[in-house]
């Protein structure tokens, strides 16, 4: 049987952190940046991790 291929749009927006956890970036955080305060932004510059039912299927995408 062949290997299964990493999925390449997974593995460019999420991390598997040390304990298995799935790291993936917030959203709205790309465009349209004028009209969001500055705490916003700063809050959404930080990581945020997958609820589990997510995480499964990024697991999957990555072949973990």
């Amino acid at each position: 049987m062949p290997k299964m291929k990493t999925h390449s749009g997974a593995k460019k927006r999420f991390r598997l952190t040390a304990k298995g956890k799935v790291r993936a970036r917030h959203a709205m955080k790309s465009h349209i940046l004028g009209k969001k305060n500055a705490k916003r932004r700063r809050r959404l510059d930080e990581p945020v991790h997958l609820k589990p039912q997510d995480a499964k299927r990024a697991k999957e995408l990555l072949g973990k």
